[in-house]
């Protein structure tokens, strides 16, 4: 499947510009939510390639937005990538139980993340 559409979820305005303006210049189309309520509530109505999650948001953290995206019929076929601050071994892990398909630990690496999104 190629990936075109990318919804990034992240309370952060400065890593929702970042992730923005690096996907952008590289020919994806992005849409932005500010948390893991809105990610759940929007997902289906913005259909994205993609998902760039973060963890740590207020109110719904992304574990559960991940869980709740990836299990939904209508939803559960959109691939989900962790982009998170938390580097321990169990959050990854933790994650992919979730339903995410891959993990990148902030600050991003931007050739990290464009090859990961390449591999889907």
């Amino acid at each position: 499947m190629a990936i075109k559409k990318i919804l990034i979820v992240d309370d952060s305005p400065t890593e929702r510009h970042f992730l923005g303006e690096l996907l952008t210049k590289n020919g994806f189309q992005i849409m932005t939510l500010e948390s893991g309520e809105e990610a759940v509530l929007k997902t289906k109505e913005l259909m994205p390639d993609l998902i760039l999650m973060d963890v740590v948001m207020p109110g719904m953290n992304g574990f559960q937005a991940t869980r709740t995206i990836s299990r939904e019929e209508a939803t559960k076929h959109i691939p989900i990538i962790m982009c998170t601050s938390k580097n321990q071994e169990t959050d990854m892990v933790w994650a992919k139980r979730q339903g995410a398909v891959e993990y990148v630990v902030k600050p991003v690496d931007s050739q990290e993340l464009l090859n990961k999104i390449a591999n889907l």
